[in-house]
């Protein structure tokens, strides 16, 4: 018997020209309007492509490596991706053939959705069902709250702070179709739980949140969005902020364009200063966590 880990991610596109197959994927092969395409694809070259993969496989990484030096019965640590190569799936048929019988599972997302995590445990279920195999897993379906996360993060806001005492905090998250709330789904709540914990952990006196990376469609995301956030904090003569994105665990398109390129721009339009806290990524902190939820699941 073997137990192994799996590092789930939401998967990018590795070039430029794998930027539309990956889009087509997230919308399940509706295809976009050109100009949408064309400017989804010049975020990709302006900031030289998507780390994710790469982010994630060096997580995996540090996460066996530290697994193995504290013994704990680990035989390795997989990735797969939602919407790219290497998909879930094919990393289950992957796990199988190394013969692993139990697995714990991670989502890179801190924070519970049906629509993220739900997902992520269908394409679970999906690929298992698919090699006809009863392999066991036990997935970690939020780590919002964990006191590791919270001091990683404040960690992270605290040593801009130290260097910008005047930044207001803005925290966000990525936003999700508004119709979540009425259907009762606890991601809201979580992500400014994880805010409030964190402002907590840094005895901030006043701070904002938002959500960013609305979508391109017709309905309405959840706000309010960090632009709006920035006109408030503007027009109380406030003159530098500080993006903390506590939705996310690594760079990807959406801090390093969303946050250092579009919000960064915004906010030197109206005079004001942005800076943004370090991701997570691979440091000692994020794969002490993650080793952490894999020992408090066996």
């Amino acid at each position: 018997m073997k137990t192994a880990v799996l590092l789930m991610a939401h998967g990018a596109p590795r070039n430029l020209d794998e930027v539309e197959e990956y889009v087509l994927h997230i919308r399940h092969g509706r295809p976009l309007a050109a100009e949408q395409m064309a400017a989804i694809k010049e975020r990709y070259r302006l900031v030289g492509g998507s780390p994710l993969l790469d982010w994630t496989l060096k997580q995996a990484a540090a996460l066996e490596q530290k697994l193995q030096n504290s013994a704990i019965p680990i035989s390795r640590v997989y990735t797969g991706m939602r919407h790219s190569p290497p998909f879930i799936k094919d990393t289950i048929a992957e796990m199988r053939a190394d013969g692993v019988t139990s697995f714990v599972a991670i989502c890179m997302t801190p924070q519970f959705s049906r629509m993220t995590i739900g997902a992520y445990e269908e394409s679970l279920q999906q690929g298992i069902s698919e090699i006809g195999s009863s392999m066991n897993y036990t997935l970690v379906r939020s780590f919002a709250r964990h006191p590791e996360l919270i001091r990683s993060f404040a960690s992270r806001v605290r040593d801009v702070l130290s260097e910008h005492p005047s930044a207001f905090v803005i925290f966000t998250a990525h936003s999700l179709p508004e119709r979540v709330l009425q259907e009762g789904d606890s991601y809201d709540y979580e992500v400014k739980e994880t805010a409030r914990l964190v402002a907590k952990e840094l005895s901030l006196p006043d701070w904002r949140f938002a959500y960013q990376s609305q979508g391109m469609t017709s309905e309405k995301w959840l706000g309010p969005t960090v632009e709006s956030r920035i006109d408030e904090l503007h027009a109380k003569g406030i003159g530098e902020v500080l993006i903390a994105p506590i939705g996310f665990v690594c760079d990807h398109l959406e801090i390093l364009y969303d946050i250092d390129v579009m919000f960064r721009d915004y906010a030197r339009q109206k005079g004001m200063t942005l800076h943004r806290s370090a991701s997570l990524n691979d440091s000692p902190e994020f794969i002490g966590l993650l080793h952490e939820l894999v020992r408090e699941r066996l």
